[in-house]
This record gives structure tokens, sequence and C-alpha cells, in this order.
């Protein structure tokens, strides 16, 4: 089931395409082309059709990408939530042990050098 509503994604998402790429944005588009005055079909019409139509398929598209999103497999509700295996590494790992440093001692400390300085004139 999950494989027909994937492939009617498709399928509407390739007429949504059509339908808008047909559609002109100043109003013409395939409309253009019906509009001799000995046209049984007006320009009118073709625009309330293809507009219509535009609408239509990107419901469908919406509606089809929700069910699609609820009968995803693995997606049960009775299943517990997994977290992903980095998380579960993140959760597992030890911090590293920081090196401890010796001490210095009091006989081997050594005084700070300080500058020389030059005898006042």
């Amino acid at each position: 089931m999950y494989t027909l509503i994937t492939v009617l994604i498709i399928l509407i998402s390739v007429l949504l395409c059509f339908a808008v790429l047909v559609q002109n944005s100043k109003g013409g588009g395939l409309a253009s082309g019906f509009s001799a005055p000995q046209q049984i079909m007006g320009v009118r019409k073709t625009t309330d059709f293809l507009e219509k139509f535009t609408w239509g398929l990107g419901t469908a598209l919406i509606v089809f990408c929700v069910v699609a999103n609820f009968m995803t497999p693995g997606s049960n509700s009775n299943t517990e939530v997994r977290s992903s295996s980095i998380q579960e590494q993140i959760d597992n790992a030890t911090l590293p042990a920081a090196p401890q440093a010796p001490l210095p001692s009091q006989q081997n400390a050594q005084p700070a050098q300080q500058p020389a300085t030059q005898p006042a004139k």
C-alpha cells in the first residue's frame, strides 16, 4: 500500500509540474491559443479549468503526503521510540580521565628570573 501511495505522489507531482508550466504567469499560457473569437471554448473556460486542475493536484499531493507519512513502514505507534545509533554511542561514552600532573616540590622549584636592572647614575 505504501508503494502505491508513493507512485501516486510521484505521478501527481509530475502532472502538477506540467499543469503549472502550461499556465502563463500573466493569464495566457494554454488559454492564449484559444483566443480566436470563433472558438467555442473560450479563454476564460480554459483558464478556469487549468486553475481548478492545479488546485486539485496540489490538494491531492498534500493529502497523499500526509497519508504516506502515517503509513511509513516501521512507524507503528505501539513500538518503542528508537534512538539513533549515534545518540546511543554518546550516551554510552565515558569521558576520559584527565591526566594529573605531578605537583612541583619545593626543592625543585626555581625562583622566577627577574630582568637585570641597571644601576642608576
